[in-house]
Formats: C-alpha cells, structure tokens, sequence
C-alpha cells in the first residue's frame, strides 16, 4: 500500500477488510495478512487526523488572537 489514501478511502478499505475477516471461510494466512493491512490503514487514519486536529487548533488560535485583540 504505497500509495497515500484518502482519510474516507482508507475507511472504506478498512470497512472492507472488517466484513472479509467476519466472514467464516477465510484461511489464517489471509486473516494474519488482512489484519497487517487494517493496522496499517488505521495508523494511517491516525496521521490524516493528527493533521486535521494541528490545522484546527491553528485556526482556533487565529480566532482567539482575534478576539483578545477585539476585547482590547
């Protein structure tokens, strides 16, 4: 998985990969290998996150810059 998902595709795919491992005739190779490829599509949520979050607070510090200097 080189290339860099979408936050929604990576989702999509570990929709995917829930409904594969529920189903009742899959091999333990193909479990282990659908398992190392949800983790590495759920750390990938996590970065897409992390970033969401940093460029919010970033506006939310812009915002209460604003106001303090409104309040001045």
């Amino acid at each position: 998985m080189s290339e860099k998902l979408s936050y929604e595709d990576a989702i999509k795919k570990l929709n995917e990969i829930n409904e594969k491992l529920s189903a009742q005739n899959i091999t333990l190779d193909q479990s282990s290998k659908l398992f190392e490829e949800g983790a590495t599509l759920i750390k990938l949520c996590y970065e897409h996150l992390k970033v969401v979050k940093g460029k919010m607070l970033t506006i939310k510090d812009t915002i209460d810059g604003l106001i303090m200097e409104e309040e001045e």
